[in-house]
């Protein structure tokens, strides 16, 4: 008789039932006579005893001890006996199975374990080694219940978006693992043929040009579960490889993209929580968005926002502040509430430092104080001009403001990190509060200040909405945001030749060079394709932030560390020359060792 139930299956209802049990020793208890152990596997425990003063005439009772004196913590074994109510007071309510008990008729050991190097029960918190060691021993990490609970949440999240895109007419279509090394914001993890020496392949980064040819193929709605790569420096939510939901549509605008993604996320929620999510959600555009959050990814669950203070202190005589408009530059301000917690002395301080290492050089302060500002600086402003700042940041009596100054972008983007400080060490982040909203009216380009060159905003495919000689021409793109993290990009696509290539041109590219990067790209748009547009949404960010985990390598069954090393299977690692030669590579490794590799980007 193999498995008749799982460890998490048995109930009162089953009481008599003879069953078979297999699983995990999670733990055992030796009560002379009596021996309990706790049987688990992927869907719970179940409590199995063996009771010698119970089990039925003609069993083998030595054959039971001998075998379980083989049993070691971690060891697989099976089990088999007769389900029976625990004695009354035993019972544990927070177990599913917790009302009944497994007596023992026969036992034997499937697999003998060596000794964990660490605790595979439920733990409590700060009790679980670190990272590293989990990493190295994920397939006992694996085990523990919050990451089988993880993987179960992760892969009903990613069913439930299947269900929905196929009953919405989408294909689930595949796109090459290999392909060519094309410029697309992120270095190309390539790899080398045998057959034509002196090529390479490169891993995708994403479907991007591949689900735009399939548009032009007539798939029409197409999705993939993906996984991509990107040679990028690791942080929380980055890693060399990830999975993202991808999806283009034929003959649509961006709200049509947005609804049928708002609608599909709709359903998830639904299927997760069995609640129903607000829709439609609401609309940021990139630059209110940076201007009152400080970021084109804001955390609008709590408010903090900026003020535009740049015509109300044009005229002061603060050298600083003139230095900096004289350059085209912007002054805001950020007003902490009294009633969000003290700020003293000696935190304005440590913000002043923080705000430095955010970029910003430096950070001017006032407190209101009697009905006005005050601060080493305020001899500098007119009472007017002061009582001015006072009001359009709606500072009342004990508030604290702090005014940041520079260039725009760079400004309030520190300003953005320092505003996510403050409201973290003031505890104004609400738990257990999901807010989506789209993030749109995007530039299409990103222009150098120093050198006047164009980069893409999002990515050289997204479809221009006015004069590309104006350098505010904006861009049909959008992002999907949730709780200060993006959870995809999507746009309308450029779907003509001869604008594609001039997009190519703005961004630097000589026509060689689009025909050397992108040729084969700009041919299939010159055969006609239809207007199209899709999105691309992190699966590993989506599951993480839902779940509430600091990281995505806390959601990837097998990730990476921070330092984009396996500790696992020890990738990556040196190959034999052999294998180098077949290739016609010249190995460059030396006596590498993987520990010695630096970690390069800390999530710090």
């Amino acid at each position: 008789m193999r498995r008749t139930a799982t460890c998490g299956e048995l109930r009162a209802s089953d009481i008599g039932k003879d069953v078979c049990l297999e699983g995990w020793v999670r733990f055992s208890r030796d009560h002379g006579q009596l021996r309990f152990i706790d049987l688990a596997d992927r869907y719970g425990i179940t409590q199995v005893v063996y009771d010698p003063e119970d089990v039925p005439a003609g069993i083998d009772k030595d054959a039971i001890i001998a075998a379980m004196d083989t049993f070691s913590r971690e060891s697989v074994i099976l089990i088999q006996g007769k389900v029976r109510a625990r004695v009354e007071g035993t019972a544990v309510e927070s177990n599913p199975t917790g009302e009944i008990e497994v007596l023992i008729t026969h036992a034997e050991l499937l697999s003998k374990a060596k000794t964990p190097p660490f605790e595979i029960g439920d733990q409590k918190e700060g009790v679980l080694p670190d990272e590293d060691t989990r990493m190295k021993y994920r397939y006992l990490d694996l085990r523990r219940t919050e990451m089988i609970r993880t993987m179960e949440f992760r892969s009903k999240l990613v069913h439930l978006a299947r269900v929905y895109l196929e009953s919405q007419g989408f294909l689930e279509i595949e796109t090459p693992m290999l392909g060519r090394s094309t410029p697309e914001g992120a270095r190309d993890y390539i790899i080398p043929s045998r057959v034509h020496p002196g090529t390479f392949y490169a891993l995708p980064q994403s479907p991007q040009q591949f689900k735009q040819m399939l548009m032009m193929g007539g798939m029409d709605r197409y999705y993939q579960v993906a996984r991509c790569f990107r040679d990028e420096d690791s942080r929380k939510d980055r890693q060399p490889e990830f999975t993202q939901l991808d999806m283009e549509m034929s003959f649509v605008d961006s709200k049509d993209i947005q609804d049928m993604i708002e609608g599909m996320v709709c359903y998830i929620w639904k299927g997760l929580y069995g609640t129903d999510l607000q829709a439609p959600f609401p609309h940021i555009g990139y630059r209110d968005a940076m201007e009152r959050f400080g970021s084109d990814k804001p955390d609008m669950r709590y408010g903090l926002e900026f003020t535009t203070l740049t015509d109300i202190v044009r005229d002061v005589p603060y050298k600083i502040f003139q230095t900096i408009l004289g350059e085209g530059g912007i002054v805001a301000g950020l007003c902490v509430k009294k009633e969000f917690g003290e700020v003293g002395r000696n935190e304005v301080d440590r913000y002043i430092k923080y705000a430095k290492k955010c970029g910003l050089g430096g950070l001017t302060w006032m407190r209101c104080e009697n009905g006005v500002l005050t601060s080493n600086i305020t001899k500098y402003f007119t009472p007017e001009i002061l009582e001015n700042i006072r009001v359009a940041l709606g500072a009342e009596e004990g508030d604290l403001c702090f005014l940041i100054a520079g260039p725009w972008k760079a400004t309030y983007e520190g300003g953005g990190l320092l505003r996510k400080k403050i409201a973290e060490d003031l505890g104004m982040v609400p738990d257990d509060v999901f807010q989506f909203f789209w993030m749109d009216q995007c530039p299409m380009f990103e222009i150098d200040p120093v050198s006047g060159k164009y980069d893409a905003f999002h990515h050289p495919f997204v479809l221009p909405t006015g004069d590309l000689d104006d350098p505010n021409c904006g861009g049909a793109c959008f992002d999907l945001c949730l709780n200060g993290n993006e959870l995809g990009s999507g746009s309308e696509r450029i779907h003509t030749y001869e604008m594609q290539c001039e997009v190519f041109r703005k961004l630097g590219l000589t026509d060689e060079q689009i025909e050397e990067k992108f040729g084969y790209f700009v041919e299939a748009l010159s055969y006609g394709a239809p207007p199209h547009g899709g999105i691309a949404i992190g699966v590993d960010r989506l599951v993480a932030i839902l779940l509430g985990k600091d990281t995505i390598r806390e959601v990837i069954a097998f990730p990476k560390n921070k330092k984009a090393v396996s500790l696992l299977d020890g990738s990556p690692s040196v190959v034999d020359d052999e294998k180098l030669q077949e290739l016609q590579i010249i190995s460059m490794a030396g006596d590498f060792d993987i520990e010695d590799v630096e970690e390069f980007n800390p999530d710090e």
